[in-house]
This record gives C-alpha cells, sequence and structure tokens, in this order.
C-alpha cells in the first residue's frame, strides 16, 4: 500500500472517528430530558463512550499499519518473482546477441542501487527475514509441543494410564453392548 493510500486512509478513517470531533460533550448532553442534563452519570457515560470509540480506532490503526506491512511485503513478492520470471526467461540468443551489439532497449536493464536506495530495501530485507525466523520459531514450538504430546498420549496407553480415569470401564461397556448387539443379530 503505498503512503498515499495509507495517508487517505488515516485522514478518511481516523482523523473523523473520535467521538469528539463526532459529538462533544455538550452535544451529547442536550440529548438528555432537561431533568437529567446536570446529572454526573451523563459525563461518565460520554467518557465511556469515547473509551470505547478509541479502542475502536485504535483497532483500524493496527489494521491500516498490518495492510502496509502486507502491502510491502506483496511488493516485494512481486518484485521477487519478476527477477525470477526474467532469469528463467533469459535464452542463449539474448545472451548472443547482447554480447554481439550491446546492450539494447529490448533487454531489461537491472535498477542500479545507491547507497540511500540500497539501505532501505535492504532494511526491509533484513525486517522480512527476521519475521520469517520468527514465524518460523513458533512453527517448531507448535510442532514440537503437538509431538510432544502425542508421544506423552502413547505412552499413556502403552502403560494403560489416561486422562479419562473411567475410559477403560466406558470402552469396556461400549464392547459389551456392541457385542451383545451382534449376538442378537445372530
Amino acid at each position: 500500500m503505498a503512503t498515499n493510500e495509507a495517508t487517505i486512509l488515516r485522514n478518511y478513517l481516523l482523523l473523523p472517528a473520535r467521538l469528539p470531533t463526532i459529538i462533544s460533550l455538550q452535544e451529547f448532553t442536550s440529548l438528555f430530558p432537561k431533568s437529567q442534563q446536570s446529572s454526573p452519570q451523563i459525563r461518565t457515560l460520554y467518557r465511556d463512550l469515547q473509551q470505547q470509540r478509541n479502542v475502536v480506532v485504535d483497532g483500524v490503526t493496527q489494521n491500516i499499519d498490518a495492510q502496509l506491512r502486507q502491502g510491502k511485503a506483496l511488493r516485494r513478492e512481486v518484485i521477487k518473482a519478476r527477477r525470477e520470471a526474467e532469469l528463467e526467461e533469459q535464452d542463449d540468443e539474448m545472451e548472443i546477441e547482447r554480447m554481439l551489439f550491446g546492450s539494447t532497449s529490448n533487454t531489461v536493464q537491472p535498477k542500479q542501487h545507491t547507497l540511500l536506495t540500497i539501505l532501505p530495501d535492504m532494511d526491509d530485507a533484513i525486517t522480512d527475514m527476521e519475521r520469517e525466523i520468527q514465524a518460523m520459531e513458533q512453527e517448531e514450538a507448535m510442532l514440537l509441543n503437538s509431538i510432544k504430546q502425542a508421544v506423552g498420549n502413547m505412552s499413556d496407553l502403552r502403560y494403560g494410564r489416561f486422562a479419562n480415569p473411567k475410559l477403560k470401564d466406558e470402552v469396556l461397556d461400549g464392547l459389551q453392548r456392541l457385542q451383545n448387539t451382534c449376538e442378537r443379530k445372530i
């Protein structure tokens, strides 16, 4: 998502969303009957509504930020896919033409970086790699936990220990009923 899009989203979703922007405390108080307008509970209610509204606005802010990160990652994926496609599409004829005639307008030139342009790209790449490593570590921990749990469950079965101590009796009762039903059918 471009910076312009982020600015538009923030300006049109966040700025007008705060409760004081929508309705002031005085306007809110005037909505109540005259006899209740001086009650301190109206101010408390207004503050509570303001707090609830702020929670919603904070959630929208987080969603916008997440969308920005997702957009950057998507753009990097597209660039990566294009580079891979360019590498796959290069054939021998193009290489011979380049060697004979030099670079022409038909050949795609890679983007030349300067120190100022490569540093932000490298920072983004580092952030992406750290995020991928963190996701892989979380997945590894979940898989390890799942495997340990499965091994523990198998060990319990092997030694006759169950999480539900009545399970053995329930299984035996179920098998007995199945056997009785089968004997009646014969």
